[in-house]
């Protein structure tokens, strides 16, 4: 035949818990302090009460140091989440600088209408710069060289009496006979 105490340690060995042999104990102390009870002995009542009262102590300490660690498994887990937060935010603008100086790099006129329209593109700055060209510069032409056939006009060495007779020259003036 199955007692109280049968159905509590199942439901200890369900639960896994500590906590049901501390009611466990309190339950065969008060068992005991009922038995002795019936023999007409009021001491082990008495002694069964405290030893109970013991039991339902020792098991508020352990709910109480179980909530601490709780509480303590609660703050590294808020610790953890805002570490998680902090680098997840870090990681976005990383990507966003890095996005923004490969965009720098192509020429980008304005970086945040070729970020606005990167999307559209699988985020691939070349896919951008061929199907959108006019948002980026052209490359720069290199400045024209070579001669154009005429003499420098600063050129050292010409005095001012040389540089007025290319003057007339070039306006169709006849020459001065100064």
């Amino acid at each position: 035949m199955g007692d109280g105490n049968d159905g509590a340690a199942a439901q200890a060995q369900v639960a896994g818990e500590p906590q049901a042999q501390v009611d466990q104990a309190a339950q065969a102390a008060v068992t005991a302090g009922l038995q002795g009870a019936i023999g007409a002995d009021g001491d082990a009542a008495a002694q069964a009460r405290e030893d109970y009262e013991a039991a339902l102590a020792e098991r508020d300490a352990r709910i109480a140091e179980l909530e601490g660690e709780i509480a303590e498994v609660a703050k590294t887990a808020e610790g953890a989440e805002a570490l998680r937060k902090k680098m997840d935010e870090l990681r976005r603008k990383g990507d966003e600088e890095r996005v923004g100086f490969e965009l720098q790099l192509a020429g980008a006129r304005n970086v945040k209408a070729a970020r606005a329209l990167l999307p559209d593109h699988d985020n691939d700055v070349e896919k951008l710069k061929a199907a959108e060209p006019w948002l980026f510069s052209a490359p720069a032409a290199p400045a024209p060289t070579g001669a154009t056939g005429l003499p420098s006009a600063g050129a050292a060495g010409a005095d001012a009496s040389t540089q007025m007779s290319r003057w007339r020259k070039i306006a169709g003036l006849p020459e001065s006979e100064e």
